[in-house]
């Protein structure tokens, strides 16, 4: 599976990948992009079946990348790995078509529960 990791933070996306072995997704194609505009981009090109993005970022937000998705009919597994998780943006989130949203701090185990039913 092709899983893409969005995040304006390097730190970020390492312990995101870090935390994808650590739960048991091993053996996947692994790829990051550092902010929205540029996960659209790898989207396009690469056609990645799970994305895990971060919610704040610059130049295109976690949300807006969702939405440009909806948009242009990229039917994917869309995720937020994101500090912020009010029940205001878990209804924005699933409203767009999110089918998660995990907070940080995170663990394996909530990758685990949540992440399962969407890695095969």
């Amino acid at each position: 599976m092709k899983i893409l990791i969005v995040d304006d933070s390097s730190a970020m996306r390492m312990i995101v990948k870090r935390t994808l072995r650590l739960a048991g997704f091993e053996g996947h194609t692994v790829t990051e992009a550092e902010d929205g505009e540029k996960a659209l981009a790898a989207i396009k090109t690469s056609a990645p079946e799970l994305v895990l993005s971060d919610w704040n970022m610059p130049n295109m937000t976690g949300i807006q990348l969702l939405e440009a998705l909806s948009a242009d009919k990229i039917r994917l597994t869309f995720g937020f790995v994101t500090t912020e998780a009010t029940a205001d943006m878990r209804a924005k989130a699933t409203s767009a078509g999110a089918r998660f949203l995990i907070s940080k701090p995170f663990t394996p185990e909530s990758f685990k529960e949540q992440l399962g039913p969407h890695i095969r």
